[in-house]
């Protein structure tokens, strides 16, 4: 454990940020990197870019005629479409319609834990965030098996073979194996069920708007990745800074829900799970830069560039976030003004939609979890930083319980 009075610092990041960078620069490697708050938002919210990077090169080898993924488009289409769904992810309806569903899966997560006395909690948050997600989404007629389905779609670690090599065959062989694991267990289930009685959920939009089954299984994929994935790895960083700052601990275990919110929020201010975001400039884009001195002076990126917003770095401007930005400090959000995880869940068009979902769940399963007679850590676990994502994976944090009956 942590002294007393000395606040969490950054757990996920191999080298440690420097702050007060040069808000704009143009590096050797050709691309654009922006590092600090107020620019990295300008860039997110500016017209003239598109999506880039998270495999948009593969999606944009797909026909003309098939429909992208809402992540994979910009311009009007992706604005109208997400216009029409905010509603499913407004925080009142993720209150409303899902907090009895991340209950529940949060619950038999732990009845889990109890009964075996210990487990990896990278294993509870993936079922945690898989079933969640599958249940927003509206994927809630699978065949038995979920979890394995995901689990081989999502493994822990992505293989990048060459693509003129056997090992290539066996790689597109098992990746197509998956696909076609998720369209006939997951997806076809749900779309036969809906098209025969539309249902208040995505998936059911989805087939208004005449999406086919394929682009269903495309979208679905798509929000697993980032409803999945993501909220796994933030629920075991946020779990790792509570054990280790006692502190920390008690305020947010004794906060009401907004309190408890807000220590999220600046865990993952602090620990963006994707912690680089790159858009491609169709026009000039002219952003606030200078040599940070606040000059006031403007970068101009040219058209058809390669721009990368270091969410890791802005996320540490002093400007926005006050001192000491690279430690957990809750009250930075209290005064309404300033601005909360940063720019974890990204920001413009782009801006993830799941936000409140992602915060709701953490905090029902941390609750549910830090409530637990005999609750420990054993031992410290391992990251593994995955450049080419962006993000960060936490495993081997194992917690320990006193053991409680099977129906517990």
């Amino acid at each position: 454990m942590e002294s007393a009075g000395e606040r969490s610092g950054r757990k996920t990041a191999l080298v440690e940020k420097e702050t007060g960078r040069c808000p704009v620069r143009h590096d050797a490697d050709g691309v654009w990197r922006v590092a600090t708050y107020g620019t990295g938002r300008a860039a997110l919210r500016a017209g003239g870019t598109v999506q880039a990077g998270l495999g948009i090169e593969t999606v944009e080898k797909l026909p003309a005629s098939v429909r992208r993924p809402v992540l994979y488009r910009d311009g009007p289409e992706h604005r109208e479409h997400r216009r029409q769904t905010a509603r499913y992810f407004t925080p009142r309806r993720v209150s409303e319609h899902y907090r009895d569903l991340m209950i529940r899966v949060a619950d038999q997560q732990l009845t889990r834990l109890r009964q075996a006395g210990s487990a990896h909690l990278s294993d509870l948050s993936f079922a945690l965030a898989a079933e969640v997600t599958a249940g927003v989404i509206g994927l809630t007629e699978s065949r038995p098996g979920l979890l394995r389905r995901l689990e081989r779609f999502f493994p822990d670690t992505f293989e990048e073979p060459s693509y003129t090599s056997l090992r290539a065959l066996r790689f597109l062989l098992r990746r197509n194996t998956a696909w076609l694991g998720l369209y006939f267990g997951d997806v076809r289930p749900a779309v036969r069920a809906r098209r025969h009685a539309r249902r208040d959920d995505l998936l059911s939009h989805l087939l208004d708007e005449g999406c086919t089954a394929g682009e269903i299984l495309g979208e679905c994929v798509t929000f697993a990745a980032a409803g999945m994935i993501t909220t796994r790895e933030f629920v075991n960083v946020a779990a790792w800074h509570l054990f280790g700052d006692d502190a920390l601990r008690e305020e947010y275990l004794t906060a009401d829900e907004a309190g408890r919110h807000a220590v999220l929020h600046e865990i993952l201010r602090l620990e963006p799970v994707v912690s680089a975001l790159r858009r491609r400039t169709t026009a000039p884009l002219d952003l606030p830069g200078g040599d940070g001195d606040g000059d006031g002076a403007t970068v101009t990126v040219p058209a058809g560039s390669l721009v990368e917003i270091r969410v890791d770095d802005a996320n540490l401007d002093t400007d926005a976030f006050g001192p000491a930005p690279e430690r957990v400090c809750p009250a930075r959000g209290t005064d309404g003004h300033l601005p909360g995880p940063g720019l974890s869940f990204g920001d413009g068009p782009h801006k993830c939609p799941g936000a409140a979902v992602a915060i709701q769940e953490t905090d029902i399963f941390l609750t549910r979890l830090f409530a637990l007679p005999g609750l420990r850590m054993r031992g410290e676990p391992t990251v593994r930083v995955k450049e080419n994502l962006g993000s960060y994976e936490v495993r081997g944090l194992i917690v320990t319980v006193d053991p409680g009956p099977s129906g517990a």
